[in-house]
């Protein structure tokens, strides 16, 4: 009796109060995960999610002593002034090609990862390895002071060795024709061990037994790369180019500022720069901000793109 009555009257709770009951005890059983989470939790809540806040001013005369919503509404007029602009086809120019020229090279590191994969375990592995590995632990100033020291048209290496063939010196640093090769070089060199850490680990989880069926069915070394490795790893490549188009039309910021100089301006001005230009120095922060939203509307756009793209081949973020 006492069972039924306790059954029916369980049935009388609304839903939702089983709901929150039900959660309750999930949070309560399952609190230490919540625990570790919970960091992570608030540094996007904090630093990622609440200064989303602050995109308004794109569509207003920020006036900083009138505050957010104290500024005037002005709709779209930044960003027609930026699409008006003198500067606006040259930047989206720069942008686009020197993500291009990035993207070409994003295989280098899937060579480099095959192949390390390769090489038997011993010295000239590790050799090779801190060799790839230690450009990417030099910060970008100190990386961008060993490029200008290298380039010097006086006293640079490099040149030394174009005037001991018998050509004239180059300026690298302050043609606008040789910026996109020294920046996406350059960069292709400080990362390139780096990068390929992620496919190494990867091809640590491709089975050894399909090498040693193959072996015995007598696949040579590239046949076992190119139908064993590359399509263990394929997975892992999907996602990185993924996460790469993501961040299409973003690029190191500090390094392109570094380089940058009024000689190679009409080649190394880029979306980012700009906007450090606008906003910090020129205190433009409506402008700054709704050209910046721009840039990253247009990167959501890729990103979903490619993310569909990448589902029919069986792998995507989502």
């Amino acid at each position: 009796m006492n069972s039924q009555y306790s059954s029916t009257n369980f049935e009388k709770i609304p839903k939702n109060r089983k709901f929150s009951r039900k959660n309750f005890r999930k949070l309560h059983r399952n609190w230490q995960l919540y625990a570790l989470l919970a960091p992570a939790l608030i540094y996007f809540l904090v630093f990622k999610y609440y200064p989303m806040y602050g995109l308004q001013i794109a569509f207003k005369n920020f006036v900083a002593t009138k505050g957010i919503w104290g500024s005037e509404w002005i709709g779209f007029d930044h960003f027609t002034r930026f699409f008006d602009s003198y500067y606006f086809w040259r930047i989206i120019t720069n942008t686009l090609e020197l993500n291009l020229y990035q993207l070409a090279l994003f295989p280098v590191s899937i060579i480099v990862a095959l192949s390390l994969n390769e090489l038997k375990e011993g010295k000239f592995k590790k050799v090779a390895q801190t060799i790839t590995y230690a450009p990417h632990f030099i910060s970008v100033v100190v990386f961008v002071g060993m490029l200008v020291a290298f380039l010097n048209p006086l006293t640079g290496i490099i040149n030394l060795f174009i005037q001991l063939l018998g050509f004239e010196p180059i300026n690298f640093m302050t043609e606008p024709g040789w910026f996109k090769t020294i920046f996406v070089f350059s960069g292709e060199w400080q990362q390139l061990g780096w990068g390929a850490i992620i496919y190494l680990a990867a091809l640590a989880g491709v089975d050894p037994q399909l090498h040693e069926a193959a072996r015995v069915d007598g696949a040579s070394r590239l046949q076992r790369i190119w139908h064993i490795n590359i399509p263990g790893i394929l997975p892992t490549i999907v996602i990185l180019l993924i996460l790469n188009m993501g961040n299409f039309m973003t690029i190191g910021f500090e390094k392109v500022l570094l380089m940058q100089n009024d000689l190679n301006l009409s080649a190394s001005e880029v979306i980012q720069t700009y906007v450090y230009k606008s906003g910090v120095l020129e205190a433009q922060y409506s402008y700054s901000t709704a050209i910046g939203l721009f840039n990253s509307l247009i990167n959501f756009i890729i990103l979903i793109t490619f993310n569909r793209l990448a589902r029919r081949t069986g792998t995507s973020l989502w």
